[in-house]
């Protein structure tokens, strides 16, 4: 069961949640969804708005679902999920049902956009800016460490339309 509450009221710390215990990025519909793991991104304020950032490279099959999708989930899970966040990390939903392989249970946020009930922190939100990177303004150590493949990541900026706590 979730609790709607304001995102201007977590506690938890955005570093932590996202470097260190990842999250899901999810699009698409209850019946036909994609998920990966993340650990890139951000929350803060834009245009007066709560929002959330992601980052995801080109090859991934979960780019497809958020570029045709105007909303999008970020889940946040326990530590006792760190395999299953693995797991979604290393595995293209072109391949396998992630979902389905992990024994995730799909829930659907009011404005359709799915989301996990295995999940303790969930942010709905609705896209709001998406932008590929330009290598030209990426430093050059940065180019160089992340980018030999030159798949350079798509910015997705949401706005946190809700913000679910499991209660």
């Amino acid at each position: 069961m979730f609790q709607s509450v304001s995102p201007y009221t977590l506690k938890e710390n955005v570093f932590q949640m996202i470097d260190k215990q990842w999250m899901l990025v999810t699009a698409g519909s209850a019946g036909r969804c994609n998920t990966m793991t993340a650990s890139w991104g951000g929350l803060g304020v834009l245009w007066s708005r709560p929002v959330a950032t992601c980052y995801i490279r080109p090859q991934r099959y979960t780019k497809e679902f958020l570029d045709r999708e105007e909303y999008f989930t970020l889940s946040f899970f326990g530590e006792e999920y760190r395999k299953v966040l693995s797991f979604c990390g290393s595995k293209s939903g072109r391949d396998v049902d992630k979902v389905k392989e992990c024994g995730l249970t799909v829930k659907t946020a009011e404005c359709g956009a799915p989301f996990f009930e295995e999940a303790s922190l969930v942010l709905v939100c609705r896209k709001r800016f998406v932008q590929p990177m330009d290598p030209a303004n990426i430093p050059a150590d940065v180019l160089e460490s992340q980018y030999a493949a030159q798949d350079y990541h798509t910015i997705y900026i949401g706005e946190i339309l809700e913000c679910l706590v499991k209660a």
